[in-house]
């Protein structure tokens, strides 16, 4: 948690925190914490979660999507990736299966199998094993689920 500058009235607090929710999703914790920073109390700090929410500022479920939709599409995160750091956010079981939801399976396996290939095209391994290995821990280790890894490792390098 930040020390705060100063201690900031609740109007204005309600100002920067709407700007602050309104540039980019938030979590409620990301939420609570900015305002704890702008010197508020615990009161004030529900209140205020309260008024963003029923405003429409603040949705963990709207966040969770958008969260799991960039994190597949523009780092090429795998499920199991994408689900840790939603947990660690601290986000709901439900909100996480809704997040879960933006990622079409075709698309995923898609990606996969890009990732795979674009990764074993770069690495000149004489032995089979060895770039299996590699690239099954490549991929396992951006999230993917390993039968789903070892099903399209097995298919590039042997076939």
């Amino acid at each position: 948690m930040q020390k705060p500058t100063k201690k900031l009235s609740a109007a204005e607090a309600v100002q920067k925190i709407q700007a602050f929710c309104a540039y980019q999703e938030r979590t409620h914790q990301e939420v609570k914490n900015k305002l704890f920073g702008f010197g508020l109390y615990t009161n004030e700090v529900d209140e205020l979660l309260t008024l963003l929410i029923t405003d429409g500022f603040l949705n963990e479920e709207r966040f969770a999507k958008a969260f799991a939709g960039g994190k597949f599409r523009i780092k090429n995160w795998g499920r199991i990736k994408i689900t840790h750091a939603l947990e660690a956010k601290g986000l709901t079981k439900n909100c996480i299966q809704s997040g879960m939801q933006e990622i079409d399976e075709i698309d995923y396996q898609d990606t996969l199998q890009k990732l795979l290939i674009k990764k074993s095209l770069q690495w000149e391994e004489e032995d089979s094993f060895t770039k299996r290995n590699k690239l099954a821990s490549y991929a396992i280790r951006k999230g993917f689920e390993s039968e789903l890894v070892w099903k399209f490792v097995r298919q590039i390098v042997d076939g």
